[in-house]
């Protein structure tokens, strides 16, 4: 039988043609546990808002991988040695770094597998790809988990201007429509360079670090935490939160295989680590498990579950009051009256309908490693010092909203 082509190009809509490097890349993404990735989507509740944002992981996971390779001709061509292996292993680095995200965003990690980041699960589910393509993924294992030689090469994958941040800007601004998320990916990776084993950009590249910085806050108001967003994944949760109540107190709900398992277990980090069946039970999950489960259960008699699963699926979407200050007490004992009459609910069922927390944002995190630039002199500069047109130091302070979420009453 002739070989399989594995010379294969995604027609992008943000960057047009992207290829696959090479046949370990092409098997990566052929593998299910990649394929999944076409089955969450990259923005969770956001197309609640914006009815273009249906792109998925697998798109974004992909035009990291095509930007990844753009930055390491840009810095060749600067004179610094990457070495073919070492290019393929950050690739590789970068296309898997989503591999281990749960349905709809992050709100599974808060509902169900509760404490497991998703990039815990990403380095589980790399560990055993190595091990079926007989360790040829250990060098980007040691790029993804930031214990390279060559730190910049993590830095491509995980810092405050990495591969991830730049394409998921990109790729987010162009589905949701909202300009003000827009950047210049081709300046940004072209004045990338390095100095001491660091990545820095050339500080004739400030102003496009600093659009990103900005278009990074705008997004998230305007994107990531946009208040009817906050709404709509504060009910998720808490249906799936009542759905594993429910199952753990003897009612047999309908669920996929998958997320039955993970609804009657309570699943720890651990567990995941010394079974591999509680990983490959994770890999079944993906957003199709979750919503049609939620369509069943709009039918359920608990009252609870079939009212947050009726007014997901139609759009009926709580209430969001967002302040800067702490909302009132008063406030919040007025609501929950209000909600309890109307309801007719205990306290503990209280719950599922009124949620109270905050939300906050940092487009530059003053705590992880600097966004430096080089100067032609050889000095380097913090962004947060060497931007003249826009305050950045502002930027690092963290903006925290407290919100108050429940029914329209």
């Amino acid at each position: 039988m002739p070989s399989q082509n594995k010379k294969k190009i995604f027609n992008d809509p943000v960057y047009g043609f992207i290829s696959i490097p090479d046949e370990l890349h092409f098997d990566i993404i052929e593998h299910q546990y990649f394929q999944r990735l076409r089955r969450i989507k990259q923005l969770g509740m956001s197309h609640f808002v914006y009815p273009g944002a249906l792109h998925t992981r697998f798109h974004h996971s992909l035009g990291a991988m095509h930007l990844m390779q753009k930055a390491i001709q840009v810095l060749k061509s600067k004179g610094h040695t990457i070495t073919k292996e070492e290019a393929q292993a950050t690739s590789l680095a970068i296309l898997m770094h989503d591999i281990g995200h749960g349905p709809y965003s992050h709100t599974l990690e808060q509902s169900i597998v509760k404490g497991i980041p998703h990039e815990k699960l990403s380095m589980l589910i790399m560990n055993h790809l190595n091990l079926e393509h007989n360790h040829l993924l250990d060098e980007a294992i040691e790029i993804f988990c930031g214990r390279h030689p060559k730190n910049y090469l993590s830095n491509l994958v995980s810092s405050q201007l990495d591969m991830d941040r730049i394409d998921y800007l990109r790729r987010d601004s162009f589905f949701t429509g909202v300009t003000e998320g827009e950047i210049n990916t081709e300046r940004l990776i072209t004045m990338l360079d390095v100095v001491d084993n660091e990545l820095v950009v050339e500080a004739k590249g400030i102003y496009s670090v600093e659009n990103f910085i900005v278009a990074r806050r705008l997004m998230y108001w305007q994107v990531y935490l946009h208040k009817t967003v906050l709404s709509a994944e504060c009910m998720l949760m808490n249906i799936l939160r009542r759905a594993k109540f429910l199952t753990t107190h003897g009612t047999i709900l309908f669920a996929t295989p998958s997320l039955q398992y993970f609804l009657q277990n309570e699943i720890s980090l651990s567990d995941v680590e010394e079974n591999k069946e509680n990983l490959t039970t994770f890999t079944q999950l993906d957003d199709y498990d979750i919503f049609a489960s939620i369509k069943v259960w709009m039918q359920h008699d608990d009252k609870i579950l079939s009212y947050l699963c009726k007014s997901i699926v139609n759009r009926n979407l709580f209430k969001v009051e967002l302040s800067k200050e702490e909302i009132d007490p008063e406030r919040i004992e007025h609501i929950k009256n209000q909600i309890k009459g109307k309801f007719n609910l205990s306290d503990e069922e209280l719950s599922y309908l009124l949620y109270i927390g905050t939300t906050s944002n940092s487009a530059y995190d003053p705590n992880q490693p600097n966004i430096n630039l080089l100067y032609k002199d050889g000095s380097i500069m913090n962004i947060s010092e060497a931007a003249d047109q826009l305050n950045i130091s502002v930027l690092t302070t963290p903006v925290i909203k407290h919100y108050l979420c429940f029914p329209k009453l």
